[in-house]
Formats: structure tokens, sequence, C-alpha cells
């Protein structure tokens, strides 16, 4: 059984993973740049290196990611309210814009893959992984 659950749990990031490199890709985005945005429009503005922490991804990415989201308008580097030395990130109008748009998208996808479930099932499919996210 639990062969069986390891292949659908790789087949279903596989197919996630292709679906939301297309629909990035549309908005001349990476993942990784998406990603940025979907934690700062869930958590709000972060200081760099709790947003690293955040991704799983070092301080020094993320000043590439962040460096090539500003170029893009998407986010704005802010002076921290009570620490000179940190720095918040924040997002701007249009990449508060985008993140919308993108959770929508998700938003669908999931209500989507979720119709054919009779809501025993969706019930427990929120337990499992609610389970599975506390692991990490």
């Amino acid at each position: 059984m639990v062969d069986q659950i390891n292949h659908a749990i790789v087949e279903f990031f596989e197919k996630l993973s292709s679906w939301e490199h297309d629909v990035v890709r549309e908005k001349g985005m990476t993942l990784p740049q998406m990603h940025t945005l979907e934690v700062l429009g869930i958590h709000g503005a972060m200081r760099m290196k709790e947003l690293a922490e955040a991704m799983g991804i070092t301080t020094g990415t993320l000043t590439v990611l962040v460096d090539r989201l500003a170029e893009k308008d998407c986010v704005r580097r802010v002076p921290h309210d009570t620490d000179r030395r940190s720095i918040n990130v924040e997002l701007t109008d249009a990449g508060r814009a985008l993140f919308e748009e993108h959770d929508r998208l998700h938003y669908r996808l999931t209500e989507e893959l979720v119709a054919a479930c009779p809501p025993e099932d969706r019930e427990a499919l929120l337990r499992c992984l609610t389970s599975m996210n506390a692991q990490f």
C-alpha cells in the first residue's frame, strides 16, 4: 500500500508541477519567483531572513529572486519598522495582483480536482494533507 501511495504522490507532484510551470511561464515568471509572491501574499511583508527560511532557500538565493522581482515591479524592499539593520520585502500592487490571480487559479484547480470526491473523502484528504504537512 505504501508503494502505491508513494507512486500516487509522485505522479500528483509531477502533474501539479507541470501545470504550475505552464501557468507561471505564461506570466513571464519562474516557479521560485511565483512562490516568493505566494509566501508574501499569504504572510505579508517579511524580513529577508524570515522569507528565506519560509521558502527553504538561502538568503543569497533569495537576494537574486528579490532583485528580479523588484525589476518586474512585483516587490519592493522597505526598511524594517524597529530594526534599522533589517529590510522587509513586501508586494507591490502589481505583485499583489499576480499573487491574487495565481491564488484564484490554484483555487479553481482544487475545486476541479475535488469535485468528483464525496464530502467524506474531502474531509479525509484535508486531514491527511494537514498531517503530512506537519511532518515538514
